[in-house]
């Protein structure tokens, strides 16, 4: 992306991540541009990457051969409508990374002439380490798709999905996946307590195995089933943890709580908030 001309809409935390990701991997400040209607939000993208932004969306997205939609979801069409005259005429990409917010709705939002991408990037991606779902529709040219995932490799991994309902198992396993580690060490943390160790070093020791894992996990050729089984001496004390978890129905648990972050998603996708017509 280092000679294309990208806008992003909306400075939000996704939105501060990418424009981050970007310049870390070369992408020239001059070539982006920002639209955020928050005093706050526009302060703290100059104060922190030194990137300035403008309240005035179209003066942003103008000459933007690419455009990221990194607002909120319910604010999506009172962004893209007054824009749309605009879009139809340049037909820049847009990648959306906006949950919940389907393809159909988007075009209905900016034209059905504009190619659009939707990804599902998850929170890692603040720190350079996500990875985001990606889906496009049979139109989107090869070069677009490339230059959608460009971007997203910026922030991390990069994965197609076949389907736009397959983003609704991404957002279940990737898009909230964090938030399931994150409460795994919290009762770790809460079980060392009353084991007896010390506040401070319970945590410390749930989280530093939370992020020794996850590197072990992330290597080359790693086999998750292969890792449990090297922490797991016969007879020893993993062992005897992963008994009363198995007892209790750890992977039910695990299948149904997806399966219900799954179905909220399609739920939210039906009709989503401020993009009724």
């Amino acid at each position: 992306m280092s000679t294309r001309r990208l806008c992003i809409l909306g400075a939000g935390s996704m939105g501060r991540a990418l424009i981050s990701g970007l310049l870390r991997s070369g992408t020239r400040a001059e070539l982006l541009s920002v639209g955020e209607s928050v005093p706050a939000a526009r302060e703290l993208l100059a104060r922190e990457l030194a990137v300035s932004a403008t309240a005035d969306n179209a003066a942003a997205i103008a000459g933007a051969q690419v455009i990221v939609l990194a607002v909120k979801p319910q604010d999506v069409g009172a962004v893209l409508r007054p824009l749309a005259p605009q879009l139809s005429a340049a037909r820049p990409l847009l990648l959306s990374v906006c949950a919940g917010v389907r393809v159909r709705e988007l075009e209905a939002c900016c034209g059905s002439e504009v190619p659009v991408v939707r990804a599902m990037p998850n929170r890692p991606a603040l720190v350079g380490a996500g990875i985001s779902g990606v889906y496009a529709p049979p139109q989107v040219a090869a070069a677009l798709r490339s230059s959608a995932e460009q971007i997203l490799r910026a922030v991390g991994e990069v994965v197609w999905v076949p389907t736009e309902d397959a983003l609704d198992a991404v957002t279940a396993v990737s898009g909230s996946g964090p938030a399931y580690f994150f409460l795994l060490a919290e009762c770790m943390a809460e079980a060392g307590r009353e084991l007896g160790l010390e506040p401070a070093t319970a945590q410390r020791l749930a989280l530093a195995t939370l992020h020794g894992a996850g590197l072990l996990a992330h290597a080359p050729a790693a086999d998750l089933v292969q890792l449990r089984a090297a922490v797991t001496s016969r007879g020893g004390t993993t062992e005897a943890a992963l008994r009363v978890l198995e007892s209790e129905d750890l992977r039910g648990i695990v299948g149904r709580a997806l399966a219900a972050a799954a179905a909220r998603g399609r739920e939210l996708a039906v009709t989503p908030q401020g993009l009724s017509r």
